[in-house]
């Protein structure tokens, strides 16, 4: 290489270096997924200038990937497509956890022409990148250019790859702060919400009911000898038993509900801006799916028949603060525990016979 040629491409490195540092900081400056997808995006677009480009995470139990953002003609039509292990330009990136550059996606038989159809798109080459840390593979950023446009050169391909290698540290980085944070108001073993987010919620819930001059209820409840099954079947059992109410509970529930293991075999349902007559209704119904419902149907022993007790209190009718309301529905519910099990009480008022 001449001195002049030299010189120039000792220029281009220092060019590419300082903006991959930019690259750098700026998708490590945010810990939300969804900002770190949109910034990904934004530094494609401004590097590689393609027809449409999109970033597809993977589900590391099954394999897939999915659309999580995209951009371009049509892209809107893939947000609900699963691509299949190994399938396509993209599943092949996932798998082989490497970078590929295809000029003409005729020739290539790992094309799937799929997701053309609907996006209604017609593809001619496409770039794609692994997003990997440490030799797993979370997602691949997906590029894509028409018939009408230029082919993808190599040198596209290497600054993808940097674009990826800094994009898989931030989206790693956004994923382990996400799951701290669901750490911290999630319950392990049923995956509803834990009491510290009840108590959380509940005080803004309850501002805002003074504010609006609506009601605020609460249903307290557990689950009738739950005891007999850690004692009968052991405490597996007693915690599968556990995620299966906890299933049920975000089935029927309502989405502006807020199902909570309270703790034990104790759970707690917020319902916002619900009536006590309406919030005794929920309590019937809950009470009523529990008892139709067979738990445990796979184990050798099942399947298990179940009742539980519900105690239901309102504000500002039963309470005046967020503690009084928990309290009292407790309270109801303990008398219908002690009053025969398998029913629904109102604070203030008698379990029905």
């Amino acid at each position: 290489m001449e001195g002049p040629d030299l010189l120039r491409e000792l220029e281009r490195t220092v060019a590419e270096l300082g903006m991959f540092n930019q690259i750098g900081k700026a998708l490590t400056s945010s810990l939300d997924i969804g900002e770190v997808m949109h910034l990904i995006l934004a530094k494609v677009a401004e590097l590689l200038k393609p027809r449409n480009w999109s970033v597809l995470l993977r589900d590391a139990r099954t394999g897939e990937l999915t659309f999580k953002a995209a951009l371009g003609a049509g892209s809107e039509r893939l947000a609900n497509l699963r691509v299949q292990p190994g399938e396509g330009i993209a599943g092949w990136v996932a798998a082989n956890n490497q970078p590929v550059l295809v000029e003409d996606v005729s020739k290539d038989p790992r094309f799937a022409p799929r997701f053309d159809g609907e996006s209604r798109f017609r593809t001619k080459s496409i770039l794609a990148a692994p997003l990997a840390i440490k030799g797993d593979v979370l997602g691949v950023i997906e590029l894509v250019n028409g018939v009408d446009d230029p082919p993808f050169r190599p040198a596209d391909l290497r600054i993808l790859s940097t674009v990826a290698e800094f994009s898989a540290i931030a989206l790693e980085n956004a994923q382990n702060f996400q799951k701290v944070q669901e750490l911290t108001v999630l319950d392990d073993h049923t995956g509803l919400f834990n009491s510290r987010h009840l108590r959380r919620t509940l005080e803004q819930e309850v501002i805002r009911a003074v504010r609006f001059g609506h009601p605020v209820s609460l249903i307290f409840f557990d689950l009738d000898k739950f005891k007999l099954v850690n004692d009968s079947h052991g405490h597996q059992a007693g915690s599968t038993l556990l995620l299966e109410v906890g299933t049920l509970l975000k089935r029927v529930l309502r989405s502006t509900d807020v199902p909570v293991r309270y703790g034990g075999d104790e759970f707690v349902v917020l319902l916002p801006e619900t009536s006590k007559d309406q919030a005794l209704d929920c309590a019937r119904r809950l009470r009523e799916e529990i008892r139709l419902r067979s738990f445990l149907s796979t184990a050798s022993f099942g399947p298990l028949r179940l009742s539980a007790s519900f105690g239901v209190a309102t504000f500002p009718d039963d309470a005046k603060t967020p503690d009084e309301l928990i309290a009292r529905a407790d309270e109801a519910m303990y008398r219908v525990k002690n009053g025969g099990r398998d029913a629904v009480a109102g604070a203030g008022s008698k379990p029905p016979p």
